[in-house]
């Protein structure tokens, strides 16, 4: 069942997607269409995202992920943003240990 995003999905998004290139443009203007449509089974906060393609555009070509940076504090984790067809589909977070991250670290700790 879709559920809405977080504001911590959410602002982990903004943090990620903040800059002036139209992929980054694109992506920040289909986050309020977007929905949480599933969740990572290991209980970290990966969540899958769906855009309403009726309300939103899709961005333009771009690699995937569109995003990848890293976090040092509070503990060393990847968080990628990727898309499928120009929009939003996943919003994941990994570690480098075994434990699974159930909180979204604060946004202002993204190095990209």
């Amino acid at each position: 069942m879709a559920e809405q995003l977080s504001p911590e999905d959410t602002a982990t998004l903004r943090a990620l997607l903040a800059g002036s290139d139209p992929v980054s443009n694109a992506l920040l203007a289909q986050i309020p269409h977007t929905q949480v449509v599933g969740r990572c089974g290991c209980g970290c906060v990966t969540v899958d995202l769906e855009v309403d393609r009726t309300a939103a555009a899709p961005a333009p070509p771009h690699d995937n992920p569109a995003v990848d940076a890293w976090y040092d504090a509070p503990y060393s984790a990847g968080v990628m943003v990727c898309t499928e067809g120009g929009y939003l589909s996943l919003l994941e977070i990994y570690s480098v240990s075994d434990e699974p991250i159930t909180a979204w670290p604060d946004p202002r700790f993204i190095e990209r």
